[in-house]
Formats: structure tokens, C-alpha cells, sequence
């Protein structure tokens, strides 16, 4: 009687920590994107690893819901709904579109944003330093470095008089402010800027045949999520009509565009998933400033360059984080 008790009494001890395992809750990431999975391997690649840095592991003691928009926006707000109704511990929104659609969608579950915007202008936060609320993350801030955006182009393209610029009006925090600083910049290098304007993908054939009417000798893409969904588009297009352009992501440049400048993509998403982990542990967003990435990244395609018959000087080849040949 005795040694049944016993070894049942064992039996049941080395079955409890299977049990209380089973019955503990893994915590769940919502990441929420406005994009397409293809071509954001080496983003997705450094969210894991932030988080990791925290101890997280994807399918070991985290689980991550990932919701693509496929670049259709209109989707966002229902799949931030619904992972407010299955109630995930944290939310990644890993680019501007997906943020506010987050926030809109719960004041409760915390909200970890990447964003090449200003987060107090978009309504994000508060302030960077004291974010308040649910909602912290990352930030770019690409829209403030448009300006040598147009000066790198300038220097490509010394003898040019008239530059372009591509903006969304639909978004009209990013476009004034962006055309402000163009405005400045083109004033100080000397050149006559042109605005052009697309909100939808019919507008892109429009846009070029002005650049043409224009006789612009190039064009700066500005900031703006739209066009973050079509960089791989944009790119074919210049390519197509020969177009020097500038814009701000390596994508930009590996799809056959001639220049990009901009924040590191990397390096944002990468503390976006540090903040995400630390959420998982306790901390509050409410207490996390907002980050933002150091490193600004230069990649020039050096064949484009050629196929367009432009010399790119050696001081700024040298100064490219990648060149493309």
C-alpha cells in the first residue's frame, strides 16, 4: 500500500511541471505590417534578433501573429482589430500606416511602432521622451534629411537647373513639411524645384511624362508610405525613363534606382524588437523615449549610374556604406 502511494506520489510530482507548462500562457507579438513579407528579409531578421536579445525566441516562449497588408491600407484597420480581439500581449507596427491603425484600434495593449515620420506630428505620442499611453517605438525621421537627399543628387548632377520632387498630397503632414525643407534646399543649391504629385498608381505614368515636359535632370522621391509600398516600382520606372532619382531605402537601389539615403531600416527594426521584448518582460511603453536609429545609409548603383551617363565621383562612392556595380 505504501509503495503504490509512493510511486504514485512520484509519478504525479514528475508530471506536474509538463502540466503547469501546458497550462502557462505563451505570450503573443501582433506584427503588423502595411507591406509584403518579400523583401523585408534582413528587417524581419533584426526584429528577431532584438527580441532575442531579451530572451525571446519565436515558437519556443513567444509566439508572433504576423498580419501583411500586401500594401492595401484599407486593410489595416481590421487586422489591428483583430488582434486586439485575441488579445496579444504587444503589438510591432512596423511602419507608419500600420501604427496609427494600431493605435486607433486599442488605448489598452501596448503598441511598439517603427516609423519614418515624426511621431509627435503624426499623433503617436506626446512627446519622444515622455511617450505616455500605450504606444513607444522607433523612428527614422527620414523627412528631415531630404534636404541632402537633393544634395546628393546635386552633386551627381552638378550642371542641373531643374529638380523634381515626388510627394503624396493625400498626406499632408509628411508633404508640407517636406516640401518646406526642399523649398530651403533648392533655394541654397540654386535650383528651380518641381513638385509633382501621386497618391495612386495610375498617377506614376502622369509624373513621368512631366518630368519630361519639365525637363528635369532628376527627381527626389520623398518620404511617405505609398511610396514605400511601391519602391520596386518607382525603381523600374526610372530605370524605364531614365530618370536619376533618389530615394531612401537599399531597396530602392537593389531594384535598379540610381541613389538611396536614408536611416537604417536594419537598425530601426532591431530596436523595435529590443522595446518589444522588454514590453514582454514588464517594462511599460509609457517609460520608453523614442528611439532613433544612428547609422544613415548610402548605396549607390554604380551600373545605373553608367547605363545613364553619369560619373560618380570618387569622394562619394567612397563615402557609400554599398556600392552596386
Amino acid at each position: 500500500m505504501r509503495r503504490r502511494f509512493f510511486i504514485k506520489g512520484i509519478a504525479a510530482f514528475a508530471a506536474w511541471p509538463i502540466t503547469a507548462r501546458a497550462q502557462q500562457k505563451v505570450p503573443v507579438v501582433g506584427f503588423l505590417n502595411a507591406d509584403s513579407p518579400q523583401g523585408h528579409g534582413r528587417q524581419l531578421s533584426a526584429f528577431l534578433q532584438g527580441l532575442g536579445e531579451n530572451g525571446y525566441v519565436d515558437g519556443r516562449n513567444v509566439a508572433i501573429e504576423y498580419r501583411w497588408a500586401e500594401n492595401r491600407l484599407d486593410r489595416l484597420p481590421a487586422m489591428a482589430a483583430d488582434l486586439v480581439h485575441r488579445q496579444v500581449t504587444v503589438i510591432a507596427a512596423t511602419s507608419t500606416p500600420a501604427a496609427l491603425a494600431a493605435k486607433a484600434a486599442t488605448t489598452n495593449i501596448p503598441i511598439v511602432f517603427e516609423t519614418g515620420g515624426d511621431p509627435v506630428q503624426l499623433g503617436l505620442v506626446a512627446r519622444l521622451n515622455q511617450p505616455g499611453g500605450n504606444v513607444t517605438g522607433v523612428t527614422q525621421l527620414n523627412w528631415e534629411i531630404l534636404p541632402k537627399k537633393l544634395e546628393l543628387l546635386h552633386e551627381l548632377l552638378p550642371s542641373a537647373g531643374v529638380i523634381a520632387l515626388l510627394i503624396n498630397p493625400t498626406d499632408s503632414v509628411y508633404a508640407e513639411t517636406q516640401l518646406r525643407q526642399a523649398r530651403a534646399a533648392a533655394h541654397t543649391l540654386g535650383l528651380d524645384l518641381r513638385v509633382l504629385n501621386a497618391s495612386t498608381e495610375h498617377d506614376f505614368d502622369s509624373v513621368f511624362a512631366d518630368l519630361i515636359h519639365l525637363r528635369a535632370s532628376g527627381l527626389v522621391i520623398g518620404e511617405d508610405a505609398f511610396f514605400n509600398s511601391h519602391v520596386k516600382q518607382l525603381a523600374a520606372l526610372t530605370v524605364h525613363h531614365s530618370v536619376p532619382a533618389v530615394y531612401k531605402s537599399r531597396e530602392f537601389v537593389a531594384a535598379g534606382g540610381l541613389l538611396s539615403y536614408g536611416g537604417s531600416g536594419v537598425d530601426a527594426y532591431h530596436l523595435a524588437g529590443v522595446y518589444t521584448g522588454g514590453i514582454l518582460k514588464g517594462d511599460k511603453p509609457a517609460d520608453l523615449p523614442v528611439q532613433q536609429p544612428t547609422k544613415v545609409e548610402l548605396f549607390i548603383n554604380l551600373k545605373t549610374a553608367k547605363a545613364l551617363g553619369i560619373t560618380v565621383p570618387l569622394p562619394l562612392s567612397g563615402r557609400a556604406d554599398e556600392v552596386t556595380e
